[in-house]
């Protein structure tokens, strides 16, 4: 293995370990430093302004005209719905629950696939998505708070869904805007966007935290998500790409769960039960089978 393909694997997986640390240290300011929905605004506007200031070094590009329907609609599946749904449900189930959850959104992908482009799906992948579904409502139905700050689990695993058909569409919605555009370019304005449509919904949170008296324990938490999930996580899987296909670069968002259950038990965060572990079998299970043998995306 070359030094260029080793350090792309290390760098794909450096942002899973990011995404899977992520769930506990969010669920871990919310809602005692500040609310979901004010988080949100937090993250994409600090986002927006490194990927600005990044934009300086990066090919100037003008969009199309033709192109921002589709960027508005990435905008908000990508950087609105999927992000509010996420971090309501993280502040009302558990981080085990959600980083299992996560991994329905491969799965999510090739049910708006076979939808909207008409992706065929096979007897294989259609029992895949039934057993990773089972997995989903496993948590859903099942699982309860277990004292770890989760005041409505049921509902905050519902949300995880969402959330992961949300960035599904998001998925196939980018896609075509990938071959045209630099990603500097196209996360700039998609972030930027994202400010405006999110300011009604997340402004009063926003402004309802105590910034001048935050901990510097909240302060390090907030900035890792700006800077470590949402930023640095995005440049880390750039760079991976230039040795590794898309679709193991894909491959590794079934890292998160095994980090974010390692990480969320040895700091107290959550606890591993039986009913997780059938459901995180399942929804592995279902995965798998859907990735077995992948179809590609048409152009």
């Amino acid at each position: 293995m070359n030094n260029s393909r080793l350090l792309a694997i290390l760098a794909a997986f450096l942002a899973s370990a990011i995404y899977g640390v992520n769930h506990t240290i969010a669920k871990g300011l919310m809602p005692l430093y500040i609310e979901p929905f004010g988080f949100i605004l937090l993250r994409v506007s600090g986002a927006a302004v490194l990927f600005w200031a990044i934009s300086l070094f990066a090919p100037k590009e003008k969009i199309a005209t033709s192109d921002w329907p589709r960027i508005l609609g990435c905008a908000i599946f990508g950087m609105v719905i999927n992000m509010l749904f996420f971090f309501k449900g993280l502040s009302l189930s558990t981080p085990i629950n959600s980083s299992v959850i996560i991994t329905l959104s491969p799965v999510m992908v090739l049910i708006l696939a076979s939808i909207l482009i008409k992706e065929r799906i096979t007897l294989l992948k259609t029992l895949g998505i039934i057993i990773g579904m089972a997995g989903a409502l496993v948590l859903v139905l099942f699982s309860t708070g277990e004292n770890f700050n989760a005041p409505n689990v049921p509902l905050g695993n519902t949300l995880f869904i969402v959330n992961a058909f949300s960035y599904g569409l998001y998925l196939i919605l980018v896609k075509p805007l990938t071959k045209k555009y630099h990603p500097i370019t196209l996360m700039k304005w998609l972030f930027l966007i994202a400010i405006f449509i999110n300011l009604p919904v997340t402004y009063t949170e926003f402004m309802a935290v105590d910034w001048f008296d935050l901990p510097f324990d909240a302060i390090w938490k907030m900035a890792f998500v700006v800077i470590g999930t949402t930023f640095m996580t995005y440049l880390l899987n750039i760079y991976a790409l230039k040795q590794l296909s898309p679709s193991t670069i894909s491959a590794f968002i079934y890292l998160q769960p095994l980090i974010a259950i390692t990480f969320a038990i040895s700091v107290g965060a959550d606890k591993l039960t039986w009913i997780k572990g059938l459901a995180a079998a399942l929804v592995f299970v279902g995965v798998y089978m859907v990735s077995m043998k992948k179809t590609r995306i048409k152009e």
